[in-house]
């Protein structure tokens, strides 16, 4: 995304907005465009076309916060048609950014909708990249953050019927995708024993917690050596895991949140090089998305 104008940034920033309203946008923005860098200058940008509008326009905003919410999702949604052009040159696979644990945002969740937590993980998300621009910026607004499929129809440019139907489509493919809840001790503890069966270079032991289809991704942008296809089938998968700790045997495993969930982050000499996100079902290891690019993992590191 192009560089925004920072000190219009700072000027705008006194004017209005609070932290509240900041993390909310980002929080839209992330689990539209799944980049955190790209979801911080949606908020720049959003503040700088606020700050950029004369005083009688801005008279005329009725809500700054809807309009704020609008702009930023416009934005997001015309950098949806982009990053998919983009992506196709991308060295690899390409994954969301991984994210540690973040504060609750306050909405409330109708019985039909995706949590606010669940929007989060990264199935979800992985999941959301292969949705339309629409269908993804319906589902998060509708579904995640509670907003009017009125509004969102004023940000895609559809009817508020279409921006529904856009909604119930992706819905249907969530839960066609959903697998038996696991509880997060459970999660735990499989992440746990597949990490420490990792660390002894155990292929018994680490075949014995991947399920028989499990799927490992990894994301390294060409920058890290990796796999640059996802491997598939238990046998694999472990070769590949037991391969990556052979290569790092320095490296120390933490089993820690990841995209809401229990995950693992890699450290050697001291700075993460690898985060993983970790699905399971059924007590296996079904999916890992591993991030080893380190640009993605700039806001993992200490300091």
């Amino acid at each position: 995304m192009a560089a925004p104008d920072i000190a219009g940034l700072r000027t705008v920033i006194h004017y209005m907005g609070d932290d509240e309203d900041r993390r909310r946008l980002r929080n839209i923005a992330y689990r539209l465009l799944g980049s955190v860098d790209d979801a911080e200058d949606v908020v720049q940008e959003t503040y700088l076309r606020w700050h950029r509008l004369d005083d009688q326009s801005r008279r005329e905003i009725r809500s700054p916060r809807a309009w704020m919410t609008q702009v930023a999702t416009r934005i997001c949604y015309d950098h949806l048609g982009s990053a998919r052009v983009r992506r196709e040159s991308y060295v690899g696979s390409w994954l969301p950014d991984p994210v540690p644990s973040e504060p609750p945002a306050q909405v409330v969740d109708p019985a039909d909708r995706v949590t606010l937590d669940e929007s989060v993980r990264m199935a979800l998300l992985v999941l959301l990249e292969t949705m339309t621009p629409a269908e993804r910026v319906a589902l998060v607004l509708h579904d995640v953050f509670g907003m009017p499929y009125a509004e969102i129809a004023r940000t895609v440019g559809r009817t508020p019927q279409a921006c529904r139907q856009l909604a119930s489509s992706a819905r249907k493919r969530i839960k066609a995708a959903r697998t038996a809840a696991t509880s997060r001790d459970e999660h735990e503890r499989i992440v746990a024993a597949f990490v420490r069966a990792c660390a002894d270079g155990n292929l018994d032991a680490l075949a014995a917690v991947l399920a028989p289809d499990v799927v490992a991704t990894t994301d390294s942008g060409g920058k890290v050596p990796s796999a640059r296809r996802p491997v598939a089938g238990a046998a694999r998968v472990a070769q590949l895991m037991l391969g990556i700790a052979t290569l790092h045997r320095s490296a120390t495993f933490e089993v820690t949140t990841v995209n809401g969930l229990p995950g693992i982050v890699a450290y050697e000499d001291g700075r993460v090089v690898a985060v993983s996100g970790v699905d399971v079902a059924g007590g296996l290891v079904t999916q890992l998305w591993i991030v080893t690019n380190p640009d993605k993992l700039t806001h993992w590191q200490a300091g």
